[in-house]
């Protein structure tokens, strides 16, 4: 018997989300050393000390069940943020809240919209419920607000799917566009505006989109400490919204769906300031001598505002695998419907200069 005949048709047509090569694989594979991962725009820096500390000290409860409401973690925010306690769930990461408003909300026959080259979750959560996805035409390899709220009104969509900035692309909606977008959107179309990279913008492009969720009760922001806080293995987010919206999330949460060590650790990165600075800086040296890099070497990129950078190649397949090959390890995205682009992580300057030098190799070879 063939068991997959068993699942939903929309199940079986999932295409499995595909995370950046881990370094232990590419060790296996090609017995080589000295690699460097800069695939899944993971925080160079590691994690702030005080997170660390306060994950170890989470270890010896370790036999014990989380806090299921994450009440210290809430807490955290609610004083960083001002919001209410029921205007927050938490989630396995941001990855995690994005399916949560998808099984809350959508159902077969329902509709999603997000846009071309926008995370790849937002389709996988829409179609693991049995919903549409509309994918809306992208504007310079961004979000055409105009464009997506036609098509959702148009469609029925009950749900719109907007990252700020966007992976893997790196575009950029000002608060000003996203606010005017939220004040001409029905109230019956909920915004879920993916907010992973919310750290790092410069100073002159951020806005308060926490401040928005009185006067928006359809808007759902969620963030990640995956990031800027350095805490992608511990798997930990947050969302934010009305708190209707929140109740219904926390009513398909998974119990227990954070646990101790990344709660505790999530509430020490909240208040170390210093080390999510200390990462905007080094985020900046490195964009700088990212890009630089690629212009000296006759490559164009797509302007990024996140914590990595996307870049035209030719034959982009052979220049990821001869990356591989000298120890590299970067990010295709032809399944984002750029097959002519990698996208590479932000490292350390050392990380950096390596995956610069190889790709001057490589691109030699070619002459």
């Amino acid at each position: 018997m063939n068991y997959s005949e068993l699942a939903p048709a929309y199940i079986r047509a999932i295409a499995p989300y595909q995370p950046g090569k881990p370094i232990s694989e590419l060790e296996r594979e090609l017995g080589i050393t000295d690699i460097v991962k800069l695939a899944s725009n993971e925080n160079p820096l590691g994690a702030s000390t005080k997170a660390i500390a306060a994950a170890r000290a989470a270890l010896d409860e370790i036999g014990l069940y989380p806090d299921g409401n994450g009440y210290a973690l809430k807490d955290a925010l609610v004083r960083r943020y001002g919001v209410a306690i029921d205007q927050i769930v938490l989630g396995n990461g941001s990855n995690d809240l994005l399916e949560l408003a998808a099984r809350a909300f959508l159902t077969v026959g329902d509709k999603a919209v997000y846009s071309d080259h926008a995370f790849a979750v937002y389709a996988l959560a829409t179609q693991a419920v049995g919903a549409t996805g509309i994918s809306v035409k992208a504007q310079a390899f961004g979000h055409d607000l105009d464009a997506m709220q036609a098509t959702a009104v148009r469609q029925g969509a009950k749900i719109i799917f907007i990252a700020n900035p966007n992976n893997p692309t790196g575009t950029f909606l000002s608060g000003t566009a996203l606010h005017d977008f939220l004040s001409k959107l029905p109230e019956n179309i909920l915004v879920v505006l993916d907010e992973a990279y919310n750290e790092y913008l410069p100073e002159d492009k951020r806005y308060d989109s926490v401040a928005w969720l009185n006067e928006f009760p359809n808007l759902i922001i969620s963030r990640t400490f995956s990031k800027a806080y350095g805490l992608a293995s511990l798997r930990v987010g947050y969302a934010l919204g009305h708190a209707s919206v929140i109740d219904m999330l926390n009513r398909v949460r998974q119990p227990f769906n954070v646990n101790s060590m990344a709660q505790a650790a999530a509430v020490a990165a909240l208040q170390d300031r210093d080390f999510v600075q200390q990462t905007f800086e080094s985020n900046l040296r490195g964009m700088e001598q990212l890009t630089q890099g690629l212009k000296s070497l006759g490559l164009s990129y797509i302007p990024s505002f996140g914590n990595f950078v996307s870049f035209h190649v030719v034959n982009a397949a052979r220049i990821y695998r001869r990356l591989l090959e000298e120890g590299v390890i970067v990010r295709p995205i032809g399944n984002y419907a750029m097959p002519d682009y990698l996208r590479v992580s932000i490292g350390l300057q050392i990380q950096n200069e390596k995956f610069l030098n190889a790709l001057k190799k490589i691109l030699g070879e070619q002459q």
